[in-house]
């Protein structure tokens, strides 16, 4: 594990997949979650994690609420840029910041946050990892 988790932004480029529209030819509303998770793998990533190194360690963040808010639709072969950022952190929660973007003409498409909590093996909460936690 890393000694800390300095790094609290991230930004990723990706392109809208057929699979992730729906008949309007708009990205679909359950799709947002798993764009949101992939920013958080990615910036724990850039810290030297990974979420299977996490749980194969005991380690379980699971999710303890999600929000998103719609802007304009997103349709199938836009590129986007989603930008990560890490929010408050506490003794018992992690909370995550989503702006997702269209770089061709600037529109914001969605904001959102999480909040992650850790829990054990017989899912009862525990403490975050101090590792988790930036220095700065």
């Amino acid at each position: 594990m890393p000694a800390s988790c300095d790094i609290t932004e991230y930004r990723m480029i990706f392109r809208v997949r057929y699979c992730e529209v729906d008949r309007q030819n708009a990205v679909h509303h359950s799709i947002y979650a798993i764009y949101f998770e992939m920013g958080r793998t990615e910036l724990l990533r850039v810290n030297g994690c990974d979420y299977k190194t996490l749980e194969d360690s005991g380690v379980w963040l699971v999710m303890a609420r999600l929000e998103v808010r719609f802007k304009a639709p997103a349709q199938y072969d836009d590129e986007l840029l989603l930008t990560t950022t890490l929010g408050s952190i506490d003794r018992m929660r992690l909370e995550h910041h989503y702006e997702l973007t269209r770089p061709a003409d600037g529109q914001t498409i969605a904001t959102g946050k999480t909040v992650l909590v850790h829990i054990n093996q017989d899912r009862k909460l525990q403490p975050l990892p101090q590792f988790l936690f930036p220095k700065t």
